[in-house]
């Protein structure tokens, strides 16, 4: 049985090998269009001096999870809670209420907490 498996292996690496210096490059595939930070308004620092930048808004899968979460604990308006991470097993909402405060959440697997 090792003989066989042995013999399998380097046929498959010399192949492997082999195509590898051999043709064209397929055509890739566009990459995707970043969301970069967008800045504020000049002069806008943190305490430390650090720009602040505002981030783009963006809809998640438990958008609407966290919002119903929101309004149980009395924050509504604004456009909602948007997406704060990259989408994922874990994502971070955060939802402006329209008395000032915010409310943010971390969801797992759409089992989401207020954080």
């Amino acid at each position: 049985m090792k003989p066989l498996f042995a013999a399998m292996l380097v046929g498959s690496v010399v192949l492997g090998g082999c195509s590898a210096f051999h043709g064209k490059p397929g055509p890739q595939a566009p990459d995707a269009p970043e969301l970069a930070p967008t800045p504020t308004p000049a002069g806008l620092s943190d305490a430390g001096g650090a720009p602040i930048e505002k981030v783009p808004f963006r809809i998640g899968v438990s958008s609407a999870t966290v919002e119903r979460m929101a309004r149980e604990q009395g924050c509504s308006g604004g456009k909602g809670a948007g997406l704060l991470t990259e989408p994922g097993p874990a994502e971070v909402y955060r939802m402006q209420c329209d008395n000032g405060k915010v409310f943010m959440a971390r969801c797992e697997l759409r089992q989401c907490k207020r954080m």
